[in-house]
């Protein structure tokens, strides 16, 4: 790697032992998941926590204020209960520049980095000294056994500091600067198995409704055939409850969560925002038919928030016309005592990223 000449010691992508607690930084809370391994490609669900983040602290991946962020994280590894402190954590898609390039094969890491450095030079709009910057070997180039696949990626320094500050701030060790929709493709593979067929030879649209932004994926046999973000959420359903009982964005936020609203909630607001949703996620899926080669998606994967809601599945397959399920990476996965079934499985759509991260441990 170029940990000698950019100035962090993370890289991108390099799994470092021991075991990694796996920390998502979303917009309204931050989760942390630990894993173990029970065997080969087999987990075990060691604990979880959910840590809500105060309002605005976390706009678009970018960290508005690092001392409440901290805190929450610092609030969050203690109701895990883990004495673990070594982490893995992500930077958005969008933070992250990525190229794939071909070299040739057999050339010795220092002529490797040379060689990156060089490319990133042409794809990258920043000067070196101003981002982190790492590359993985993916394997032989598909056309040509005498070259290699090489991914780079890099990003402002800056954003990476940000998250290490904020987890050193809170006592932790940051191991992993991992990029989210890496993790996102990495629990993908504890997820497929209760797909038709385990998901091989399909098209998945896997739809990740966050608070501000919903990321739309299709992948085949694991791999991306297509992403794009959507500027919908679940916070588009707190601003329907806030105009429709006239409460404050936080009281909003608690009645959603704690089902504290009026009769005419489901009918007037819930069930409309819900129709939004499918139609969103519709929209999302031509989207991807036209501007692909592909006609088809064989299965939507809903995660996020918004996937717990009552009925959603069904909606959206009845909208798009497509058999959809709501994610759940700990479906096959044993879970120590200390976690409670019933919340787990209204939490885990919502824990695809920390779960991705964690499993860095473990490559």
């Amino acid at each position: 790697m170029l940990s000698e000449k950019f100035a962090t010691a993370l890289d991108l992508f390099k799994t470092k032992s021991p075991t990694l607690i796996g920390v998502d930084i979303a917009s309204t809370s931050i989760k942390l998941i630990e894993l173990s391994q029970t065997g080969k490609g087999t987990f075990r669900l060691e604990r979880y926590a959910i840590e809500p983040l105060p309002k605005d602290t976390v706009t678009d991946g970018n960290i508005a204020n690092l001392d409440q962020v901290s805190d929450a994280l610092k609030r969050g590894w203690k109701r895990l209960g883990s004495r673990n402190r070594n982490i893995a954590m992500a930077l958005p898609a969008a933070m992250v520049i990525t190229k794939k390039i071909i070299v040739p094969s057999g050339q010795k890491e220092e002529e490797l980095e040379l060689t990156v450095e060089a490319e990133a030079n042409q794809y990258i709009p920043f000067a070196l000294d101003e981002v982190n910057l790492d590359f993985q070997t993916l394997g032989p180039a598909p056309n040509n056994p005498e070259e290699v696949e090489v991914l780079i990626a890099a990003s402002r320094k800056e954003k990476v500091e940000d998250r290490v500050a904020i987890a050193e701030a809170a006592g932790l060790k940051p191991r992993v600067m991992d990029v989210e929709s890496y993790a996102t493709q990495e629990v993908f593979g504890l997820i497929a198995p209760s797909l038709p067929a385990n998901g091989r030879d399909q098209n998945i649209a896997l739809v990740d409704i966050g608070a501000h932004v919903t990321h739309f994926y299709v992948l085949r046999n694991n791999q991306f055939l297509f992403s794009r973000d959507q500027a919908f959420g679940g916070n588009q359903l707190t601003q329907d409850i806030q105009r429709a009982f006239n409460l404050s964005p936080e009281e909003a936020e608690s009645a959603k969560k704690n089902q504290g609203l009026p009769e005419n909630y489901d009918s007037d607001v819930l069930q409309p925002f819900m129709e939004t949703l499918a139609l969103e996620i519709t929209r999302a899926l031509q989207f991807f038919f036209t501007s692909t080669s592909h006609n088809q998606v064989d299965q939507v994967v809903l995660a996020g928030g918004c996937a717990a809601l009552p009925g959603i599945d069904e909606l959206v397959a009845k909208r798009a016309g497509v058999a959809t399920v709501v994610a759940n990476p700990f479906a096959a996965m044993q879970a120590s005592d200390r976690i409670r079934p019933r919340q787990l499985a209204q939490d885990a759509p919502m824990l695809l990223i920390a779960t991705g991260l964690a499993l860095r441990s473990f490559e």
